[in-house]
């Protein structure tokens, strides 16, 4: 049985094109003999479609352009997903097309995925139907690992769209790899691919004979087609060695290029600080969207160090992208002379004065995006957010933010990577110690240990779910876990007004990790 793999970018709602792509693949399938064509969960509809998923307009636009791509299916078996309505309900389903007709739907009994739960309702999961004499079963999701396949089964084919974090593609391959062995079966994967506004498919869609091995891995982070005969003698394919800092890189870049151009976006604006941050947010934008769509500002204060704004523009320089210099010493100014009656003469240099320089940066920059049109793009990385390191309405403006699923310490090793053939990004800029220069010789390490301490602190409470206890029984100081458990918890607040965040990791600030504003929890 010849079976045609397309891993395919849809769009959510884009039932047209969608259908266009469906079709294109269709016909190459043909073109090259494949007795069935397989597409991903979701693959008409694009995902994840929230509560679209519960109107009923959207769903029967899921189903005319079924009935319209199954008058493309002749001498061909296609396998495609979709959400369907049943009895005030909507399922994710798999159909069944032959002889250009919906034979059937396949839907999905185990919803397990916070994006779905709240939409969807349990189907009846696995079904077998029979290709050219094979018999064949059908799943969807998390119903691979809850069903126990017949013997009499050739051959699994399994529809998923399973979002990217951290080494997910790995452990993915793992996981099919032992199901194909223990099950004897063959296993067809096909994962969704592209990115939705925060969430980001990788597809690394593949397929396992039934002694476990690959026989094929479609491209990850790409649109991607193969066609594989199982009876014939396939050899096994090394799984490629999955370097995280590369994957992290490229499910970025696929985030953003798909979030400008699903939304009719072209050109993006940033503050440029002469740090880490926006320096890797620069180059990457230069890089996915072109250095004529990027500009930046540098808007030095009196406390910005001259050496800040040299390298800012050296990296400007280095990238081709469009830069300007305007100062807020002025503005800063003209605002704490406005504000001193207030505030009083006697008044000592704090916080409010360092959120004024921010946010009149913020200002800047929203004027610059509305002139010409630019998308602000947000430069707080993970480490930042947890801790509160940002500062509401200045520095956590934005539309989208890249790095806010990141910890400082990859943000590190994403500049290393930029910089891996020539030197992009100054060194000086990565050798830099942390600061927000709002203040004279600010640092990041007068208030927190060293990011690869408070990342590690960040990493145990967030990821792997231990409680403050366990960080320090495994020999972390007991005021810096607190501190920073506690800065967790006060910070929510600013991350609620947060922009969409690209998800990167396991546990995701307002998606995978939502705390109540009014709790006395942990205090």
């Amino acid at each position: 049985m010849k079976v045609a793999v397309a891993q395919l970018n849809y769009t959510i709602g884009a039932f047209d094109a969608n259908k266009m792509k469906i079709v294109d693949a269709i016909e190459k399938a043909k073109k090259a003999g494949a007795d069935v064509a397989v597409f991903a969960e979701y693959a008409i509809s694009g995902a994840p479609a929230y509560d679209l998923l519960n109107k009923v307009q959207f769903l029967e636009m899921c189903e005319e352009a079924l009935v319209e791509i199954a008058a493309f299916c002749d001498n061909i078996t296609v396998v495609i997903g979709l959400p369907i309505q049943h009895s005030h309900n909507t399922l994710s389903a798999a159909a069944i097309i032959q002889n250009r007709r919906v034979v059937s739907f396949v839907t999905k009994h185990d919803i397990e995925r916070r994006d779905e739960a709240a939409y969807l309702t349990a189907g009846d999961g696995c079904e077998y139907f029979f290709i050219n004499g094979h018999k064949v079963a059908v799943v969807l999701g998390h119903d691979i690992a809850s069903t126990d396949f017949v013997r009499a089964t050739d051959t699994v084919i399994f529809l998923d769209s399973d979002r990217w974090r951290r080494r997910r593609i790995e452990r993915r391959y793992a996981f099919m790899a032992e199901r194909g062995y223990v099950t004897e079966r063959n296993i067809v994967y096909v994962n969704q691919l592209g990115g939705h506004t925060d969430t980001i498919y990788d597809g690394s869609s593949a397929v396992f004979n039934h002694r476990g091995e690959a026989i094929a891995l479609l491209e990850s982070f790409k649109e991607d087609f193969v066609v594989v005969d199982l009876d014939a003698d396939n050899k096994p394919i090394e799984i490629p060695y999955q370097d995280k800092t590369v994957n992290t890189m490229c499910a970025i870049k696929l985030g953003l290029g798909d979030f400008f151009a699903k939304n009719g976006f072209k050109s993006a604006c940033l503050g440029l600080s002469g740090g880490i941050d926006s320096a890797v947010v620069a180059a990457i934008a230069a890089d996915v969207l072109g250095p004529e769509n990027v500009r930046v500002l540098l808007m030095p204060s009196q406390f910005s160090s001259d050496h800040s704004v040299e390298d800012s523009i050296a990296l400007a320089k280095n990238l081709g992208i469009k830069y300007d210099i305007v100062p807020i010493t002025d503005a800063y100014n003209l605002v704490t002379e406005a504000m001193a009656p207030i505030f009083g003469a006697e008044n000592e240099f704090g916080v409010a004065e360092e959120n004024i320089q921010s946010r009149l940066r913020s200002v800047l920059l929203m004027a610059l995006s509305n002139k010409y049109g630019d998308v602000l793009l947000n430069t707080t990385n993970k480490s930042e957010l947890a801790l509160g390191f940002s500062t509401l309405y200045g520095d956590s403006a934005g539309v989208l933010s890249i790095l806010g699923d990141v910890y400082k310490r990859d943000v590190y090793a994403l500049a290393h990577l930029i910089n891996r053939e020539k030197d992009i990004i100054p060194e000086s800029i990565i050798e830099k110690e942390p600061s927000a220069e709002l203040r004279p010789d600010q640092k990041d390490i007068d208030y927190m240990p060293p990011y690869d301490v408070v990342d590690a602190i960040i990493y145990r409470m967030l990821e792997e779910g231990q409680s403050r206890e366990e960080i320090i029984n495994a020999g972390f100081d007991s005021d810096v876990v607190h501190k920073i458990y506690g800065n967790i918890l006060r910070n929510a607040q600013k991350r609620y007004q947060f922009c969409p965040v690209l998800r990167i990791s396991h546990c995701t600030f307002g998606k995978d990790r939502i705390m109540p504003l009014t709790s006395k929890y942990g205090f």
